[in-house]
């Protein structure tokens, strides 16, 4: 198994999930369908799905052009794409997921769909493991979780939120994390400013000053670093105001739209 990322718009990642053995791969919120089918064709792999990890333009936006350019190339090496989505509001559509559901890419690689609502209802992360055993296993975690933060919340709340982020600290510790965004820096500036001391952020940002982390960085990581997946800590109540009793759920409303509001 082999992921590639392949920036597109801003800053947003889309990614080719590779299965080595056979040459096929899944195409993860190719938003830019010609900079995705290119790098495809540079690396020799025919694209036989499309993973949407939510209905959002720039994750989702490329799904329609990419079944017209199908149909153009429809007597060529790519074949009629299966797309996975999380609801009828995914275009193109032609297969909805829900939560533990599974399917395979290839001949190795195993899916299985995790259902991580709030940014978005329809919000599903993708972790990826390869039957041969010869990767530490990946999650497409789209706009949930970044590397040290965590998506707004335009569709859920600070609860959902929670039960999303501790529903992926539930995945092996070195599982490598693929997020939508490049926010690393401004994530590490925010965590450093809600828990200066914390010697993982200042390890986090001297990796940024070198160059991306994306596709680099673990779930493990993840629960050392990322502030919002620290409720608990010392340095999180404090910032927050939390009391003994306040429940963890207020603790992340309070950390977000502190998020929301940072200029650091």
């Amino acid at each position: 198994m082999k992921v590639v990322s392949v920036p597109v718009r801003d800053d947003n990642y889309a990614y080719l999930l590779i299965d080595e053995p056979s040459n096929k791969a899944a195409a993860v919120d190719p938003y830019d369908v010609p900079k995705v089918t290119e790098a495809a064709k540079k690396l020799g792999v025919d694209i036989v799905a499309l993973i949407t990890t939510h209905h959002h333009f720039d994750h989702s936006g490329g799904n329609k052009e990419f079944v017209r350019f199908l149909y153009f190339l429809r007597a060529s090496k790519y074949p009629d794409a299966i797309i996975y989505g999380g609801s009828s509001k995914v275009p193109a559509l032609t297969k909805l997921v829900k939560d533990n559901d599974e399917f395979t890419i290839g001949e190795n690689i195993h899916v299985k769909c995790l259902s991580t609502p709030c940014h978005t209802q329809d919000s599903i992360c993708y972790y990826v493991t390869d039957k041969s055993g010869n990767h530490p296993g990946g999650v497409f975690t789209g706009d949930t979780l970044f590397i040290a933060g965590c998506g707004r919340f335009f569709e859920g709340t600070g609860a959902e939120m929670l039960d999303s982020l501790n529903y992926l600290a539930t995945l092996p510790a070195k599982t490598l994390v693929f997020n939508g965004h490049e926010y690393t820096a401004g994530n590490v500036a925010f965590g450093k400013h809600i828990d200066p001391e914390n010697t993982a952020l200042a390890r986090l940002a001297r990796l940024v000053e070198q160059g991306s982390v994306n596709g680099t960085t673990t779930i493990s990581d993840e629960k050392e670093w990322n502030v919002f997946m620290r409720l608990e800590s010392e340095a999180v109540r404090v910032a927050t105001a939390a009391k003994s009793d306040t429940p963890s759920n207020v603790v992340m409303d309070s950390l977000r739209e502190q998020k929301n509001n940072f200029r650091g």
